[in-house]
């Protein structure tokens, strides 16, 4: 291998579909940056292979036999200290979101995803990342404010430490503004666009931009930023 090529990120499997997993496996191993190492149908397996394999990054199911992925989190965790976790499910319940987040998960996608949006998760991931399904943010941020409104409850036990630092509001454009409401609103990129008549590579650009201006690396931040003042 040459010395400017990067190893290949080594994956772990788990979910108790055989033919999921399988199918998972052949979609990551077209990509010469993936390596899937190996796979497991549940918690205790996984806790094993990873504990054996030391993986840099568990793709993890959360309706599992026995353990769900969530509470499978700590043990792995501690069997692969080093690896990035990536919830990989069919649950959209804010709940789970949550304890995965506090779990030590660094993201949170949904069986539906595309392949080319998962390698790109995986990818981000393994820069330090925290990655959550578009369809998710806006649940995420609900949970955030239902918390924070409670009384006797702290914001921080319903979702993951978030950046403290001051809202730079002032340095986003009356368009991003926008898009950033529409952000903390859980809406994708495609349903941006067409709310404002506008491409989708253009959305981007303008997601990558506020990102950038609010000096936070994923959506999920941006949107409770925007929550916690007023904005959303």
């Amino acid at each position: 291998m040459p010395a400017s090529q990067s190893p290949p990120i080594r994956i772990l499997v788990v979910d108790d579909h055989t033919l999921f997993r399988r199918g998972l496996t052949a979609l990551l191993s077209r990509e010469p940056q993936f390596q899937v190492i190996g796979d497991a149908a549940d918690a205790g397996q996984a806790q094993r292979r990873a504990l054996e394999l030391q993986p840099d990054v568990i793709l993890l199911d959360n309706h599992l036999p026995g353990v769900n992925g969530v509470d499978a989190l700590p043990a792995l965790r501690e069997a692969a200290p080093q690896a990035r976790i990536l919830m990989l499910t069919v649950s959209e319940d804010e709940r789970d979101l949550a304890r995965a987040l506090r779990g030590g998960a660094c993201g949170y996608l949904l069986k539906t995803i595309e392949g080319e949006r998962l390698t790109d998760a995986i990818g981000r991931a393994m820069r330090g990342e925290s990655i959550v399904a578009d369809e998710m943010t806006g649940k995420l941020v609900a949970a955030y404010r239902d918390a924070a409104s409670a009384p006797g409850h702290e914001a921080a036990t319903a979702a993951p430490p978030m950046p403290a630092a001051p809202t730079p509001f002032d340095e986003l454009s009356p368009r991003e503004l926008d898009i950033l409401r529409s952000i903390a609103r859980g809406e994708s990129n495609k349903e941006i666009a067409r709310n404002f008549g506008i491409a989708e590579a253009t959305v981007k650009n303008h997601v990558q931009q506020v990102l950038r201006k609010l000096k936070v690396s994923s959506r999920v931040h941006a949107a409770v930023i925007a929550t916690e003042q007023g904005l959303a």
